[in-house]
């Protein structure tokens, strides 16, 4: 039974790097979909970023019931815990709504008015900051969908360059994973080791909370600047007329009911009551309602569903990681980590390990939020950013790899912050620490963490030698 349950093992980790690797190659089933039409739908949707977990992980359930039988299998997916997806889903829906939105559109221009700058520069500053630290009380998954939604209708959606696209969307997702560590509820790798540690509100404001503010407010400063002319441009381009209001009273009622979501984000089964008394009401005053979000919802919730199955398999050698490096490398072993797995899966995994330091705790989940922009699946949020704003890309498709390098200087200016004010900035530039952590790394370990840097160059060079090819056909064109 042992070497049953060591292969199933095997399979599980082979299956999550495969879907990895299919995290950075949508592109490629995007591109299959518009060249080999025959099978185009199938094609596309392989492309979909949102269905990769969820499909690699039919492929392991499929695995289990042919190798252990369909109780053994019916057992693992009864262990698993299916909240998280499930209130991402509820949260996103009605944080989407036009009641929420109008609300989070007028606070947010209530607050720019006092700001020095132009209001739409102010309004792209304060949804890059103010809204991902409003995640600290409203949830993270609430804040990503507030931020995505008033971005894509201020930027993305007027034209906006794709310099612009990628590195607002880099900030976004790394100020969402930082800016929701102000309490011990709202962010998911926080919420994973709060009970178990004993991590009061209180103290994730003292020990994370300036931190995490600077770290925002520096990405959203530096970037704002950078693109400002391009800014005032778009909003300019953006200008639209204001369209029949919400009536305050079911603004108030809605806000009700994602508050009392809010509350009950443990208990699927008080929420998901919430959830319907807010289908009703949208369908009883639709007029005040736009289309619902709610195939984007399901296919996050599928996403994170599929990432919970897989990351139930993982638990053999990322714990043992975990506990044989030190607090330094630490650090900086949990930021690269979270590239390739969920910051809350790789949390709840270190609070396992035992008789841990406090310094050993801050390490693993500061290095967790940090990286925790850097790929579509190292923080629960990010799936619903990636669905509400990947229509607005080239191919309606997010580049993977534009992501990662969009991401890594806000994740810097993060790994600064927390790393750095804690006086030990230092140890950034200290070879020997990155020599000693690469040594202590088991070599499955290894080749699972350089596996997306690996994909990302080799597609980086299949963009290049594609744009290359672009520019030899328009040759002739201009000719002729």
């Amino acid at each position: 039974m042992s070497a049953t349950i060591e292969t199933i093992e095997i399979v599980g980790a082979v299956l999550f790097a495969m879907a990895v690797l299919h995290t950075f190659s949508t592109r490629y089933f995007e591109h299959l979909a518009h060249t080999r039409t025959a099978h185009s739908g199938l094609w596309h949707l392989l492309g979909e970023v949102e269905t990769v977990f969820g499909f690699w992980a039919f492929v392991l359930l499929v695995f289990m019931a042919v190798a252990q039988g369909w109780g053994v299998t019916s057992g693992y997916l009864d262990s698993r815990h299916f909240v998280e997806p499930m209130f991402v889903f509820v949260i996103m829906v009605i944080a989407a709504s036009r009641p929420i939105m109008q609300l989070a559109s007028d606070s947010v221009r209530s607050v720019g008015r006092l700001l020095p700058v132009q209001p739409a520069i102010g309004g792209y500053f304060l949804s890059l900051s103010m809204v991902p630290l409003l995640g600290s009380l409203i949830t993270e998954p609430a804040a990503m969908t507030l931020a995505a939604l008033m971005l894509r209708d201020s930027i993305f959606a007027t034209g906006a360059s794709k310099r612009l696209k990628y590195a607002t969307l880099g900030v976004l997702f790394v100020n969402v994973s930082v800016g929701g560590t102000l309490t011990n509820f709202a962010a998911p790798p926080v919420l994973m080791v709060a009970a178990k540690w004993d991590w009061t509100t209180g103290f994730m404001l003292s020990t994370f909370g300036v931190k995490a503010t600077l770290a925002v407010l520096i990405n959203s400063i530096v970037l704002t600047y950078l693109f400002r002319h391009e800014l005032s441009q778009r909003a300019r381009l953006s200008a639209q007329a204001a369209g029949s209001r919400v009536p305050v009273p079911l603004v108030l009622v809605n806000l009700g009911i994602l508050v009392a979501v809010i509350f009950t984000n443990h208990d699927p089964e008080a929420f998901m009551g919430f959830f319907l008394i807010f289908l009703g009401l949208a369908e009883a005053y639709n007029r005040h309602h736009d289309r619902l979000m709610l195939r984007e919802g399901l296919m996050v919730a599928f996403f994170l569903a599929g990432l919970v199955v897989l990351g139930g398999q993982q638990q053999w050698w990322l714990q043992d990681v975990l506990s044989s490096l030190g607090e330094s490398t630490l650090f900086y072993g949990a930021t690269a980590l979270t590239a390739i797995t969920d910051n809350a899966a790789l949390t709840y995994l270190g609070s396992l390990v035992e008789g841990i330091s406090d310094e050993y705790k801050y390490s693993l989940v500061a290095g967790a939020v940090a990286g925790g922009g850097l790929t579509v699946i190292a923080n629960a949020p990010n799936p619903a950013g990636f669905a509400i704003l990947k229509d607005n890309f080239d191919d309606q498709s997010i580049n993977p790899f534009g992501l990662f390098v969009a991401a890594l200087p806000p994740t810097l200016v993060a790994v600064l912050c927390f790393r750095g004010i804690k006086g030990q900035l230092g140890d950034m530039f200290d070879w020997r620490l990155w020599e000693s952590w690469f040594a202590e790394l088991d070599r499955p370990f290894l080749f699972l963490l350089i596996l997306p840097f690996v994909v990302a160059a080799v597609g980086l060079l299949a963009m290049i030698s594609e744009h290359r090819r672009g520019r030899e056909e328009d040759k002739p064109a201009a000719n002729t």
